[in-house]
């Protein structure tokens, strides 16, 4: 038997390269050790068998345990049963362990067919308690490519991949004293799922510049596989993309150096990716301008990045109506219209375009071969909505970083289509509805507006959408005017940049049957720091932390419920550009990112947002929430738009004036809505503003800083 496994282990080295890592980890991990493992193909065990030093045992689902193809392996193999509902298995497992055996489990229980992890089964955890063992996370990744997964249909299947086996440190569940035998049962299975959940993080190679990204896409998924469209309703494929991008490099101006801040000024299409990724090629570095934050804003945008050339389009300018936007840009850079590089385009470029695609080694990746993964890759404008935007710079790591954690969480496949109405020079647009999905092998259809309330609908029962990333408003706005059966295949409606209200979180499950899912980050975080998964959802949250992600949480005086929140993670920005000292990257104290945001953590990891630090009012020595204010608000009168602003009070120090598009508020009305929702009486505002309509910024974000300059000058004494 043992010179059988012996040439088996050699055929599978010759056949699928297999390489294992952190086999120091198993040796160091002690005698009581439970192994977990993903479970991605019925290779994974014979693999784990083949390639794991010293003897070892396996734990199966008792369901599998009493099959006749298990008679022989039973016979090679000490095998158990690992069925939750059989006591006396448990236990003889457990002791198992306890004398000191090293024992495989599956905590899935089942092999993945969706690619990322599924349920993770509480029994395995239990085991590890009850015996004080350490758990050792080992990811087996390739296998899923092979016929034996059941990945056919949704992944290239291809006959010998490359299988690796990463061996991690091993960890104990520590769970705290004190709990029930159910407290205890819960606790270690959410544990364990974290660590299965950091594992697929930790072994997952975000070290890359995005162009290796999408070469290794286009070889997982193949060249031809199609992954983006727009309206022009031509979809493109890996080598469209590598080719046009090829081409395209080649007629950007000659001034622009490597590593020069260039405007990108397009909307969402098949054009805006490919420009994106010819920068890219060329060493650019993409400063995506928001083309609806007004003209002071942008020339506030170029000079803080020092930006002296700004790509465009002269359709899209038209169409857009923002030629007064370019007369202003003109001022500051220079503006280099696609239409004009296409006149220069010849036979030569065409030609070279296409053997520096087929050949990357020779082509892209020479091109790029300077940069690396911790350069800066975009450049983002902060909305403004409380102040002059920042730049933030985020690293091909960064943004590589944040996809691979939202991978662990959330399972994607091929089989998927997104519909990103989100535009570029929003991060969750960038990185969520554009990045995350085409490097996953998801075709995007790419649409120019998200304002288009009546078309997207249409657009997502057209192309059959499994995913659609949106914010409050937007989403809001989509359901008001959808056909019941517009969204009818959706799996995920993400959202996102501001918090999601009741009324569109019940339109979307009553109407669509759809459950939202809610998340929460910022641009300096590449935007994803938490969200509410399938298997991990609370609502009126904004989910979990990603994984690899510190935080702390700082009192600030006059807060009772959490603290501000700060964050250290690899997808946590490289530093910001500022406006008082341009073009200089201004980098984080420590890797360190004070997000601003007053945020509460209950004892499963869940957030909730209480507010924006800046975003309170000290009133008579309390401090009180206006996002609060305006959440009162909305409950009260949820028809209607609310903006809670903080002024000076002679006698209390501040006071709430609330900006309404309601025209005669009644007080007596939002005080009782304050006594049915346990809100303190000075969450209710004294002063009202009538406004037709509350100013917003193009993401759909509150225009703060226009809100209080108009409630200021709505507040002036008037002239006599």
């Amino acid at each position: 038997m043992r010179l059988l496994m012996f040439f088996t282990k050699i055929l599978f080295k010759l056949l699928y390269g297999v390489r294992v890592s952190g086999i120091e980890n198993f040796k160091d991990s002690g005698e009581r050790t439970l192994i977990v493992a993903n479970h991605i193909s019925f290779l994974d065990g014979m693999l784990l068998g083949l390639f794991l030093p010293g003897p070892i045992s396996f734990g199966i689902h008792g369901k599998y345990y009493d099959k006749w193809w298990m008679s022989p392996i039973k016979r090679t193999m000490h095998i158990f049963s690992v069925d939750p509902s059989d006591s006396m298995a448990m236990k003889t497992l457990i002791q198992h362990v306890k004398e000191g055996h090293k024992v495989v489990i599956f905590p899935e229980g089942r092999i993945s067919n969706t690619g990322s992890l599924m349920k993770i089964y509480p029994g395995p955890s239990l085991i590890a308690d009850k015996a004080d063992a350490y758990v050792l996370p080992i990811r087996i990744n390739g296998a899923q490519f092979t016929p034996f997964s059941r990945m056919q249909g949704l992944l290239k299947i291809r006959n010998f991949p490359k299988i690796t086996l990463d061996i991690l440190p091993a960890r104990k569940l520590d769970l705290e004293d004190g709990l029930t035998s159910r407290e205890r049962r819960k606790k270690g299975a959410q544990a364990l799922e974290d660590i299965m959940r950091d594992m697929l993080f930790e072994t997952s190679n975000y070290k890359m510049r995005l162009w290796d990204s999408l070469l290794l896409a286009s070889e997982v998924h193949g060249k031809d596989h199609e992954i983006i469209e727009d309206l022009e309703r031509t979809p493109l494929s890996y080598s469209d993309i590598f080719t046009r991008a090829m081409v395209l490099q080649q007629l950007l101006p000659k001034s622009i150096k490597q590593g020069e801040r260039v405007g990108l000024l397009l909307p969402n299409a098949n054009g805006c990716y490919i420009t994106f990724f010819a920068m890219q090629a060329r060493g650019a570095v993409p400063a995506l301008l928001n083309f609806t934050m007004g003209e002071s804003a942008t020339t506030a945008a170029l000079e803080t990045a020092t930006i002296q050339t700004v790509l465009t389009s002269r359709k899209f300018i038209e169409a857009g109506e923002l030629e007064h936007l370019i007369e202003t840009i003109e001022k500051k850079a220079e503006v280099v219209y696609l239409e004009d590089l296409r006149e220069k385009l010849s036979l030569f470029h065409k030609l070279k375009g296409l053997f520096m695609a087929k050949f990357p080694s020779l082509g892209i990746k020479r091109l790029i071969k300077n940069i690396d993964a911790s350069d800066t890759a975009v450049v983002l404008f902060t909305s403004g909505s409380e102040g002059i935007p920042k730049g933030v710079a985020l690293s091909h790591e960064n943004i590589l970083a944040n996809i691979e954690q939202i991978n662990a969480s959330i399972p994607f496949n091929t089989q998927d289509v997104c519909l990103n109405a989100l535009p570029f020079f929003h991060s969750f647009g960038l990185t969520a509805g554009s990045m995350l999905t085409t490097l996953n092998g998801i075709k995007t259809f790419f649409y120019p507006s998200p304002l288009h309330y009546k078309i997207i609908p249409e657009v997502a029962y057209d192309i059959d959408a499994t995913i659609l990333f949106g914010t409050n408003v937007f989403l809001s706005a989509y359901a008001k005017h959808a056909h019941a059966y517009d969204f009818h295949s959706m799996k995920y409606a993400v959202a996102g940049a501001e918090k999601l209200q009741d009324e569109t979180r019940d339109t979307w499950m009553y109407k669509f049957g759809i459950r939202i899912i809610e998340g929460y980050g910022a641009s300096e975080t590449s935007p994803v720091l938490s969200f509410n998964t399938p298997t991990n959802y609370k609502t009126h949250t904004v989910g979990r932390l990603m994984p690899g992600t510190q935080y702390r949480l700082e009192h600030v005086p006059g807060i009772s419920k959490g603290g501000r929140l700060f964050v250290k993670a690899p997808n946590v920005m490289k530093g910001y550009l500022l406006h008082e000292n341009p073009g200089v990257l201004l980098p984080l104290e420590d890797g360190w990112y004070d997000t601003g945001d007053i945020v509460a953590m209950d004892d499963e990891g869940f957030l909730s947002i209480q507010g924006r630090a800046k975003r309170f009012a000290k009133i008579a020595g309390e401090m009180i929430s206006l996002t609060a204010v305006e959440e009162l608000c909305r409950h009260c009168w949820p028809d209607h738009e609310h903006i809670a602003l903080a002024f000076s009070d002679a006698s209390k120090g501040e006071k709430v004036v609330l900006m309404s598009t309601l025209e005669k508020p009644n007080r007596k009305e939002l005080i009782q809505c304050a006594h049915e929702h346990g809100t303190s009486e000075l969450c209710v505002p004294r002063q009202y503003l009538y406004v037709s309509e509350v100013p917003l910024l193009g993401t759909g974000k509150i225009h703060y800083v226009a809100a209080q300059a108009l409630a200021e000058k709505m507040l002036a004494p008037k002239d006599e």
